[in-house]
């Protein structure tokens, strides 16, 4: 006798997922109705992480309409497909959504932290998602564990990806 389940999906809309985010003791980040809670990172992660933000808080200063953003604040990302809520470990706005909102519609620069278990997320669907962005100018992938970092900037025939620093790696 042959069997088959059928796996119900229920979708969350996005403005549900904004509702139960609020008081969410976890982050959560939202892709095309389904929600995935956020893991904590590493010591490694955190500081760079804090170095980046920093080094953009103090480039900007309080003179200008950019304001640097840490890993708290989401954007979202809005295409033809589907709507995605993500948190960067830094970013940057020049256009800011009216204080009420819990997210970032136009960043300006994204900045991502690769661990061995987010390389593939930030550097595959994650990347993807915010070369999307019309105002996005910036996305810059910073390793975790060696002193790589790439940066993509927009050009007017697309985003040019561009080591920025890549560690001397043995023959071996």
């Amino acid at each position: 006798m042959e069997m088959t389940a059928a796996l119900k999906l229920t979708l969350v809309s996005p403005e549900d997922y904004l509702v139960t985010e609020i008081d969410s003791l976890v982050r959560r980040e939202y892709v095309a109705g389904r929600v995935y809670a956020m893991t904590g990172g590493t010591n490694n992660h955190a500081r760079i992480v804090r170095n980046v933000f920093r080094s953009l808080d103090s480039a900007l200063g309080s003179k200008g309409p950019c304001e640097a953003h840490s890993a708290e604040t989401k954007v979202r990302i809005r295409n033809k497909r589907d709507t995605r809520f993500y948190y960067p470990d830094a970013s940057v706005i020049c256009e800011q959504n009216p204080g009420s909102d819990y997210f970032q519609d136009r960043p300006v620069f994204i900045a991502e932290v690769l661990s061995p278990t987010t390389r593939r997320l930030d550097d595959g669907e994650k990347r993807d998602a915010y070369l999307t962005i019309p105002s996005l100018q910036y996305y810059l992938l910073v390793e975790q564990d060696s002193p790589d970092v790439v940066l993509y900037t927009r050009t007017e025939t697309g985003f040019d990806r561009r080591i920025i620093y890549q560690r001397a790696r043995s023959a071996n």
